[in-house]
């Protein structure tokens, strides 16, 4: 993946070394939250839902090594192109793109849709409109789940700004509606729609850059990204998570699709390059 001639991204939100006071105790949205992306990472909800006692002290910043600013600067451009590729997209449809905030932290951090660690991992907040991450995750992702390369980390952050591109497409509204009517079965049905078309938009992602990469005599994918993408893709699946946490694979349980199933989508998406070829829900 050739990011270094990207336009960097103003839209970045730098809260890394930020301390929080209160925790997850008492509740609410975010204890909802917690629980339910705990589970499916495979980490104790009880531990998350305890583990407060952070303090707000915007004077505990800690100073940026080189190596956090060079990780920086690679999702400041991984935005940067994100931004482009969907004003594009969102363009030739008749409309205009609304870019999201992406919002780097340590830790936890507070959300419009509650507190957030980063054991949970990156995700969406479609009230604030803003992407949530914890730089942590790219090492986690490398080693817990055997998924290096820069591209896999793109391909994360590419899959939370298609959760954006729902949100201002009102698809997950729609499907927030239908889930409060619906068995928890058929709630768990639709999470998993959402989430592998937000797969399948991540990959429309990769394949429109790349095309305009090319378009300007640029580079873009390298050898290997795509299976970089998939082989990420595979490992965060909901029965691989499962087997790692419990040992067995409740399919019912599902909110973020098979391994297979988020492979094939976001291979869906970089093969048709269009919005239009990632209607999971038909």
């Amino acid at each position: 993946m050739d990011w270094s001639g990207g336009r960097r991204s103003d839209n970045i939100e730098d809260r890394r070394g930020m301390r929080l006071s209160t925790g997850i105790v008492g509740g609410g949205l975010g204890t909802i939250v917690i629980v339910i992306i705990g589970l499916l990472l495979g980490v104790d909800p009880g531990a998350l839902i305890n583990s407060g006692g952070y303090e707000t002290d915007t004077a505990a910043v800690q100073p940026s090594s080189p190596a956090d600013d060079a990780a920086k600067d690679f999702v400041s451009a991984v935005v940067g192109f994100t931004e482009d590729t969907w004003s594009e997209i969102f363009r030739e449809g008749g409309g205009s793109y609304r870019p999201p905030k992406l919002v780097l932290y340590t830790g936890a951090v507070e959300s419009a849709c509650g507190f957030g660690q980063a054991a949970m991992g990156p995700f969406y907040c479609p009230p604030d409109e803003k992407v949530y991450l914890d730089l942590a995750f790219f090492q986690e992702l490398r080693d817990r789940f055997q998924a290096p390369g820069e591209f896999a980390e793109a391909y994360v952050i590419a899959h939370e700004v298609g959760h954006h591109v729902q949100n201002l497409l009102h698809i997950s509204q729609q499907v927030s509606a239908f889930q409060q009517r619906s068995s928890q079965k058929q709630a768990n049905q639709a999470s998993v729609r959402l989430e592998l078309q937000a797969d399948c938009l991540a990959g429309v992602w990769a394949n429109r850059t790349e095309r305009s990469q090319r378009a300007q005599a640029k580079r873009f994918l390298g050898a290997g990204d795509i299976e970089g993408a998939l082989r990420a893709a595979s490992q965060i699946g909901d029965d691989k998570l499962q087997m790692e946490s419990r040992g067995y694979v409740v399919p019912e349980s599902f909110t973020h699709g098979s391994a297979e199933q988020r492979m094939r989508w976001f291979k869906q998406g970089f093969q048709t390059g269009t919005v239009e070829g990632c209607n999971t829900f038909n």
